[in-house]
């Protein structure tokens, strides 16, 4: 697949080399100097959003709100100079992905932009496939849910733990496991992010049968 990838950062030169490292592994890049830029692009829909959070004309917390109302489950990767923690938490809060602190090494970008895109859409070995889940459609190539022909938006962690749960119906998974898989080893944050996930994706899709196992965490029943 060949993944859209679209980059908003203001430093003209880290924005050039960031898109050359990023279009050696064949991405389709785009990028931007301003949030004007980048909020006017966001009908295009990339599959994957790289955001500085300080601009010049705005900041990347404007920027991701405008991009989760219209495309919920679009993954986001934050890059900052600022205090990391305080960042790192509101990102997260607000619903990217990934935070990764200036300076990094472009290499580094490189490496969390395909790590998020095979866990979020899979390895492009693989084809998407349509699951058939009591009311509810779920295509995996274009991460959506639609249940009668009207799609139900989910954010993109949302969608990646409804993808965990089709691909492996009836299984059970700690939570421990789900926040490997869903926010990656280097998560720091509390185990109860799992349980406030499981909560939402109930609330968003009600047929849907996710059971409490005692002991051992949550499955996907039929």
């Amino acid at each position: 697949m060949n993944y859209k990838v679209f980059l908003l950062e203001d430093d003209d030169e880290l924005r050039d080399i960031l898109s050359s490292y990023l279009r050696r592994e064949n991405y389709d890049i785009c990028s931007f100097s301003t949030g004007i830029q980048a909020i006017s692009a966001i009908q295009n829909k990339p599959h994957l959003w790289i955001l500085d959070i300080m601009l010049p004309d705005t900041d990347g917390y404007e920027v991701i709100k405008k991009i989760k109302a219209k495309t919920p489950s679009v993954p986001v990767i934050f890059i900052s100079a600022r205090d990391q923690t305080l960042d790192r938490v509101l990102g997260l809060e607000m619903g990217s992905d990934d935070y990764i602190a200036k300076p990094f090494l472009p290499r580094e970008l490189v490496i969390r932009v395909k790590k998020l895109l095979e866990r979020t859409y899979g390895t492009t070995e693989t084809p998407g496939k349509t699951y058939i889940i009591n009311n509810y459609e779920v295509d995996e190539e274009k991460r959506t849910v639609t249940e009668e022909g009207s799609e139900i938006f989910l954010t993109s962690k949302e969608m990646d733990l409804l993808l965990t749960f089709v691909r492996n119906t009836g299984r059970p998974f700690s939570r421990d496991s789900l926040l490997t898989l869903i926010w990656g080893d280097d998560y720091f944050g509390s185990e109860r992010v799992v349980d406030d996930l499981i909560r939402r994706l109930r609330k968003k899709l009600p047929d849907l049968h996710i059971e409490t196992v005692y002991g051992q965490g949550y499955r996907l029943v039929i």
